[in-house]
């Protein structure tokens, strides 16, 4: 269980559906919302965390390159969780897979990316997504979490 006031400090961005950033917030985070995703995106300021909950593959690629790259020229390190919908098994495994490839590509920068592939009660996928931006989530990138 994760204590009051542990993401003090913390700024999750979050591209898509920002419920599952939620619980991030009830722990202190500041949650912000990412603009239209395109090419040309600016993402200031430059989080310490992304969610990016698209129903889109492109949009989910487009908006963690954005932050990806704000967080590798400004020197600093991240997380990405790409959260899929319970829904759509071919989103599903292409998210798995790119948080998988992220996590390899990025790791020299510090960058993490976990996929959390939602079954169910969006609460769960809150909690998982805070305990993701916590200081415990530091170990965790190239794995996909199942919730039923």
């Amino acid at each position: 269980m994760l204590r009051q006031g542990l993401l003090e400090g913390v700024t999750i961005a979050v591209a898509g559906d920002d419920a599952p950033a939620g619980e991030a917030a009830a722990y202190g985070a500041r949650v912000e919302r990412l603009g239209a995703a395109d090419d040309e995106m600016v993402v200031a300021p430059v989080p310490d965390v992304l969610v990016c909950a698209t129903d889109d593959l492109d949009a989910a690629f487009i908006s963690t390159r954005a932050v990806a790259n704000a967080w590798i020229a400004a020197e600093r390190r991240g997380k990405v969780a790409l959260v899929a919908p319970a829904d759509d098994a071919p989103l599903r495994a292409a998210l798995e897979n790119l948080a998988r490839t992220l996590s390899v590509e990025w790791a020299r920068h510090q960058i993490t990316a976990t996929a959390i592939l939602s079954g169910g009660d969006p609460d769960d996928v809150a909690q998982l997504v805070a305990f993701l931006a916590s200081p415990a989530g530091d170990y965790y990138s190239g794995c996909a979490f199942t919730l039923r």
